[in-house]
């Protein structure tokens, strides 16, 4: 039986996936974080749901031992826990800017590097990172985001080149806007930035009352969960996969419009 390793599988993506291919006959040892969604994962049926908090690399280690003691191998490991630091670059601090970076990169990066090492010893694998559509372009008030997954970007396409003579793929997932609580977590990392004298003040207070605008394109986020069960079923997957239509239509932007012209497009996103 394939397995695979999901982090951050306390909500949403993760949570969906993880339930996604329970049922398609995938062994699945999803993590959390939080020892309480550690104890839900188990209610809902995942007996080997374990503690990783993808910024204590303990945590990492241990379930990559927990998992070989008990499969001797790791087909897929998807490394999809993140989140969204909001805010405009000239009001938030570099401890925000480095903590979202502890995470979302050196986090995955950790990962990866652990993770390769057992696949390099059984010949095989695949690694999927979560990026973003805001891994190919950027939108105000998510720099920090934006910068922490062109990071995955630019280290996602080296591994790859990296591993051309193997049969380890790393695969990106550039994901548009899906229906989880990665919005509602997003917003309440406003309250780590003092915004009362900033030049965005009227932005940061629309988002807080959630009244910003409405989020075109939208899919549930058992979406993802379809294209990684097809990741984990090709032989050969694909370096890298669109999700949502919002995806395909930046994506084809970036790649025919002058930086002006893309510039003017996102200001309307």
């Amino acid at each position: 039986m394939i397995n695979i390793v999901i982090t951050g599988c306390s909500s949403g993506i993760g949570l969906e996936t993880a339930l996604y291919l329970k049922e398609r006959m995938v062994k699945v040892y999803p993590t959390a974080r939080k020892l309480d969604d550690v104890a839900k994962l188990k209610e809902l049926g995942f007996e080997d749901a374990q503690y990783l908090d993808i910024c204590d690399y303990k945590s990492i280690k241990d379930v990559i031992k927990y998992v070989l003691e008990k499969d001797g191998k790791i087909d897929v490991w998807f490394n999809n826990a993140g989140y969204g630091q909001i805010g405009a670059l000239e009001d938030i601090e570099t401890d925000l800017v480095r903590k979202q970076f502890e995470t979302n990169v050196f986090g995955l990066h950790e990962a990866t590097k652990e993770v390769l090492k057992v696949m390099r010893k059984q010949g095989y694998g695949k690694i999927i990172q979560h990026s973003s559509v805001l891994g190919l372009v950027s939108l105000p008030f998510r720099g920090a985001y934006n910068a922490s997954k062109y990071a995955v970007e630019g280290l996602t396409d080296t591994l790859r080149l990296e591993l051309a003579k193997t049969e380890i793929y790393p695969i990106l997932l550039n994901t548009g806007p899906v229906e989880s609580k990665f919005r509602e977590n997003a917003i309440a990392t406003l309250d780590a930035i003092d915004y009362s004298h900033s030049h965005h003040k009227e932005y940061y207070e629309r988002a807080k009352s959630g009244r910003s605008k409405k989020v075109p394109f939208s899919l549930p986020a058992s979406s993802v969960a379809e294209v990684v069960h097809k990741i984990i079923l090709s032989d050969k997957p694909k370096p890298r996969y669109y999700i949502t239509k919002a995806t395909y239509i930046l994506g084809f932007a970036k790649r025919v419009l002058s930086t002006s012209l893309l510039d003017k497009l996102l200001l309307k996103v």
